[in-house]
């Protein structure tokens, strides 16, 4: 019922009550529609990037009785941000790589932090080698030349190399 409750009134979610069991946990920013699973009866979801209040008013009008957060690479999440959750124990990040969480803060404060590990290793690589095969064959910067119709007044454009 509870989480019901927030899911009908993402706006303004309601403030945690002392009789309710439910874990909380905090989303900073939007999550891709591949990790939505917010109807989950098994916590309670705040949504901060639903309200119209500032982050920090927010947190300490919400989020007193957060026990998580759930975050991407997109919402970092700052020791100012941890220091306003005194009950937060896990951060949980869908994104590669942990450089967006303040690590020593959530060390100091004995939080627990789950990253998403080397599932996106393979696709980096990809987009890495994606990237050096357009920066060696000149495609983005050809297609600049073209586009911006540099090809009639400059018609030698620069060889690339493989």
């Amino acid at each position: 019922m509870a989480a019901q409750t927030l899911t009908q009134n993402q706006s303004q979610p309601s403030v945690p009550s002392p009789t309710d069991d439910l874990p909380y946990v905090l989303i900073l920013k939007a999550i891709p529609p591949a990790f939505h699973f917010f109807d989950s009866p098994k916590f309670r979801f705040l949504k901060a990037y639903e309200s119209p209040l500032p982050l920090p008013q927010f947190l300490q009008t919400q989020a007193q009785s957060v026990q998580a957060i759930l975050s991407t690479g997109g919402a970092p999440v700052t020791a100012d941000i941890i220091r306003l959750l005194p009950h937060l124990r896990l951060v949980v990040t869908t994104s590669q790589g942990l450089n967006h969480i303040d690590l020593s803060e959530c060390r100091l404060r004995g939080i627990a932090v789950a990253g998403a590990g080397t599932i996106y290793s393979a696709d980096c690589a990809d987009a890495v080698v994606a990237l050096l095969i357009d920066v060696f064959r000149k495609i983005s910067a050809a297609n600049r030349f073209v586009k911006q119709g540099l090809w009639s007044s400059k018609p030698e454009y620069p060889l690339a190399s493989k």
